[in-house]
């Protein structure tokens, strides 16, 4: 780990001088728990070294809704974890963000993240972690004992699952409970589906409402999406189950005996739910991933992510610091190495990784060919953490498809302003 010593030359001797500190900056947060506590470790050292002392305003997963009302009040923190590039944007239009073009930090940073945090030509959110959410995870021993094969395409990942279906097993474990974001695991389905279906240009088309969610490529995505979701015996539970289970105790079947499923595709982030879960699996050997497979040849298979995102809302030397310090690879190394999410400064030692399948992923992470944000956390609010999300509660429940896109379309034309 570098010593502090070397971060404080990142631009606090440009931004402030000591004679005129203060004491003091404020930053709003998502995060509880074991997060909460990485990131006091990771902003322990700034507080060290420059004598500034970090108020966190542990808000939590109500930040989305607490923090407009803040800002409206005038009373917003110095700096705050964005929801989404999304929520940031719309700051942005309401004049309330500041501009982080000059923060020396961010010159180590992937070009696709930096675009991400930019709105008409200027910085104004940047990340200080990211999760790679195109993974499949599975139970090597018990893919050993049956013979399963990794698949590589769409039609061996169906044939897969038939055939687990055939030798008595569950192929599946998808969960989409989440409190008031039931549903958005799903979500992450439809997008890997829509990337490796429609390929990034529509994708992102999508994105921005330049096409409408009854467009036959979104459709199609949902199509997929059925494929495995509506067959009969390929999710433990069946409809009933993937509604009602928690996301973060799905995958926890893959490991009992005999498996209760054997597949279960999410993010970097679900390690820790499976190690929870069972503390004595030893990665690789007992639990590994594999890259969601490609469906249509000639658009590859690009990757799909999300990440943490900080803004700035007060325009001081203070919060400028901080935010320079949080998207320094020391502060991420911290971040990363505590919580094994995938580093987004490229200076990040690889070593902070705790094991080869979050150090893996963010070598897959830094060489993507194509990597695309996740759709619903750019959507406007309404649409990305609302009729998304209760769209694919709809569809699972039985509502016919073209119900379901039609009233997420009529969503999105208010929500886009079109």
């Amino acid at each position: 780990m570098r010593r502090m010593g070397v971060i404080v030359v990142f631009a606090i001797t440009a931004l402030l001088s000591m004679a005129v500190m203060a004491q003091q900056v404020s930053i709003a947060v998502l995060w509880s728990g074991v997060e909460l506590d990485a990131f006091k470790a990771t902003i322990a050292p700034f507080e060290d070294e420059t004598g500034i002392t970090v108020l966190i305003d542990e808000v939590g997963r109500d930040l989305p809704t607490v923090l407009p009302v803040r800002v409206a009040a005038g009373n917003p923190p110095d700096l705050a974890a964005l929801p989404n590039p999304g929520q940031m944007q719309e700051f942005v239009e309401q004049g309330v963000l500041v501009a982080l073009d000059n923060l020396s930090n961010l010159a180590d940073h992937p070009t696709a993240f930096v675009d991400l945090g930019m709105v008409d030509g200027h910085v104004y959110g940047f990340f200080i972690a990211a999760d790679l959410k195109s993974l499949v995870w599975y139970n090597p021993k018990a893919f050993t004992a049956r013979g399963y094969e990794v698949p590589n395409s769409w039609p061996t990942l169906i044939a897969l699952s038939e055939q687990i279906v055939a030798d008595g097993g569950v192929p599946w474990a998808i969960g989409l409970e989440s409190g008031p974001a039931s549903g958005w695991p799903g979500t992450d389905w439809i997008e890997d589906i829509m990337l490796r279906t429609a390929g990034p240009d529509l994708y992102d088309q999508w994105v921005n409402h330049e096409i409408p969610w009854t467009h036959p490529a979104v459709k199609k995505a949902w199509e997929y999406f059925g494929q495995i979701v509506n067959a009969p015996g390929f999710v433990y539970g069946g409809y009933v189950g993937a509604l009602t289970i928690a996301f973060g105790d799905s995958p926890s079947v893959l490991f009992d005996a005999p498996p209760g499923a054997y597949m279960h595709r999410q993010a970097t982030f679900i390690q820790s739910s499976i190690l929870s879960s069972n503390p004595d699996l030893v990665p690789v050997e007992d639990y590994s991933v594999f890259v969601f497979p490609p469906i249509s040849p000639v658009h590859g298979n690009p990757l799909l992510g999300a990440g943490d995102l900080i803004g700035v809302f007060n325009d001081t030397p203070e919060a400028l610091a901080l935010a320079d310090y949080l998207a320094s690879a020391e502060a991420q190394e911290i971040w990363c190495g505590t919580l094994g999410k995938l580093g987004i400064n490229k200076n990040v030692d690889p070593s902070v990784y705790p094991d080869p399948i979050t150090a893996n992923a963010a070598m897959m992470l830094a060489e993507a060919e194509t990597f695309r944000f996740d759709a619903s956390d750019l959507m406007p609010a309404a649409v990305g953490s609302g009729t998304f999300w209760t769209g694919i509660l709809d569809y699972i429940s039985g509502i016919p498809l073209d119900t379901v896109l039609a009233a997420i379309e009529a969503s999105a034309v208010a929500a886009y302003g079109d």
